[in-house]
């Protein structure tokens, strides 16, 4: 075989593999990252949404899972970590302990670190609007990278979440959470919670709730997910005027934007292991009110 014969093959066969390998390039890097993490099967999982989470002596609940590159952190609420009176709900206004402080996880063998609140990151960035400042009360601890293993993003009872709600809600429509607050027993049946929105204030950041099951302290930090099981929104505060015995709930959405934009957490949602089952707790609540 002459020269120029071998050469006319070899060209061909250099830029196959360099087109293959740009392939794989492209595939890895259009992976979600939580599809690349493999969680822990949810019967066995001991960190997952509704664990108990301990900041300074503050007892909240854990929301949702996410990742960030090789990072998994799990979501609470930004009151949890502020150094302000449990009244205090405007987190421009209030200090935030400072990120890497250890946060207990129930069911961690470690503790995890502050790696992110929007209280004090609106702080930092001189936040004006209203509704963010009383409605954004989002938070993330880094989980220690030895617990990983333990990890099941699903919500007990319900499943999912299935993505991130986009369009709020509107007074009847049905929600779901689960919040097993220490004043409760262990899995107690009040834990999983089925209700109803009301109405949405704060420029579309805060929805005010009913569940059968009322909220109570603890349970700050609870996910609650709408009718198609996709990630609504984080318990806020209980209301006492004017509903009486509500929940406020934080825009998921919302506030899972404002980490990514304004302090470039880069983090994604990790969608559950189970399917969203709605049914389970179906009737508790009429719709509407």
């Amino acid at each position: 075989m002459s020269t120029t014969r071998r050469t006319s093959l070899v060209a061909p066969l250099v830029a196959l593999v360099i087109a293959l390998a740009l392939a794989l390039v492209m595939t890895v890097a259009a992976t979600p990252a939580d599809a690349q993490q493999s969680w822990a099967p949810v019967d066995e999982a001991t960190i997952h949404p509704g664990v108990q989470m301990f900041t300074d002596g503050a007892q909240c609940t854990a929301n949702f899972v996410f990742t960030s590159g090789s990072d998994v952190l799990i979501g609470y609420a930004a009151h949890c970590a502020a150094t302000g009176a449990s009244t205090d709900t405007n987190g421009c206004l209030v200090d935030s302990l400072p990120l890497g402080t250890p946060v207990e996880i129930d069911g961690a063998t470690r503790p995890g670190t502050l790696a992110y609140s929007s209280w004090g990151t609106m702080r930092a960035v001189g936040e004006t609007d209203p509704g963010a400042c009383n409605g954004n009360d989002f938070a993330l601890v880094r989980i220690d990278p030895a617990d990983v293993g333990r990890v099941n993003p699903s919500l007990p009872t319900f499943g999912g979440p299935q993505g991130i709600d986009a369009d709020g809600v509107v007074l009847g429509d049905r929600v779901f959470s689960y919040g097993n607050s220490g004043l409760r027993p262990v899995d107690s049946p009040l834990s999983p919670k089925d209700g109803i929105a009301v109405q949405t204030v704060n420029g579309g950041w805060t929805h005010t709730l009913y569940t059968a099951s009322p909220g109570i302290p603890g349970d700050s930090g609870s996910a609650f997910l709408n009718e198609q099981g996709q990630a609504l929104g984080i318990v806020s505060t209980l209301a006492l005027a004017p509903l009486a015995a509500s929940n406020n709930i934080a825009d998921a959405g919302r506030a899972i934007a404002y980490a990514n934009e304004r302090a470039g957490m880069g983090i994604t949602l990790a969608e559950g292991t189970e399917p969203f089952t709605p049914a389970l707790l179906g009737g508790l609540l009429p719709i509407g009110l």
